[in-house]
């Protein structure tokens, strides 16, 4: 699998539905390498990855394959983390 990347601000709730869709789909997917980047305490980090707006947003070999949106529901949190991990395989 390819390496998943995660650009997450502590306390967003659509952060933490995407960790819970993680969660979820784990079990699904052989092993993964995620990486987490803290947009506020990781600034430079995050910076190398300039074309998202909200958080989470999720890369995969640098490609954006999912930027949150406000009023995101669950069940959409966890289709476009599922595209996510269907692109590292």
């Amino acid at each position: 699998m390819k390496k998943i990347t995660m650009i997450k601000m502590e306390g967003c709730p659509y952060c933490a539905a995407a960790y819970r869709a993680i969660d979820e789909l784990k079990g699904d997917y052989p092993p993964v390498e995620l990486e987490i980047i803290d947009k506020n305490t990781q600034p430079k980090l995050a910076e190398q990855f300039s074309d998202y707006y909200y958080v989470p947003s999720m890369y995969v070999d640098g490609k954006k394959i999912y930027e949150a949106h406000p009023g995101e529901r669950y069940g959409e949190c966890l289709a476009n983390v599922r595209k996510v991990f269907e692109a590292a395989r």
